[in-house]
């Protein structure tokens, strides 16, 4: 009877450990991390100002101001070494009368085959918001690799942004 119930609570920590491990590796892995906490790093630096009173997390953003449709550039991040996953663009966002809609655009360049594009239509704001999670994604094959991956951030009419918060992490595919 002892030996039946060891096998039996061996066969649940089992069960439980393999469960602890499958869930653990479900959660999304930081890649890089961008506070936001000045302009170091930036690659457009028209019509951007670093502000300290306006932040998500205290330390100060990046406030964009437009008077037509613009494309900010915030960062490259070279080779990240990364396939069969979901990549993530993810940041803060801010809008003060915008006439249009702010979005994130990730590109990832791959060897041999180009340049492709996603973009956070889904998360898009317009008009006046608080700061608000947005992001988009990439689901990455086995054996694709990018290159390059650039950061930006559009504004498709007029108004104000906030970004702040800049992270890029992988997750599985699901």
């Amino acid at each position: 009877m002892i030996k039946k119930i060891l096998i039996f609570s061996i066969s649940i920590i089992v069960i439980v450990g393999a469960y602890s491990c499958s869930q653990q590796s479900q959660q999304p892995v930081l890649l890089k991390n961008f506070p936001l906490d000045d302009l170091e790093g930036i690659i457009s630096q028209s019509g951007i100002v670093f502000d300290r009173e306006i932040s998500s997390d205290g330390n100060g953003s990046l406030q964009i101001v437009v008077t037509e449709s613009t494309l900010v550039r915030l960062f490259e991040i070279g080779d990240i070494d990364v396939e069969n996953a979901r990549l993530f663009y993810q940041a803060k966002i801010r809008t003060e009368n915008v006439e249009g809609r702010a979005y994130l655009e990730m590109l990832c360049h791959f060897p041999g085959r180009g340049e492709f594009f996603s973009r956070g239509f889904q998360s898009a704001l317009s008009g006046s918001n608080d700061w608000s999670t947005s992001e988009t994604f990439f689901f990455l094959k086995k054996g694709e690799n990018p290159d390059n991956v650039k950061l930006n951030l559009v504004i498709s009419g007029k108004g104000t942004a906030w970004i702040d918060d800049i992270k890029l992490l992988k997750g599985p595919l699901k």
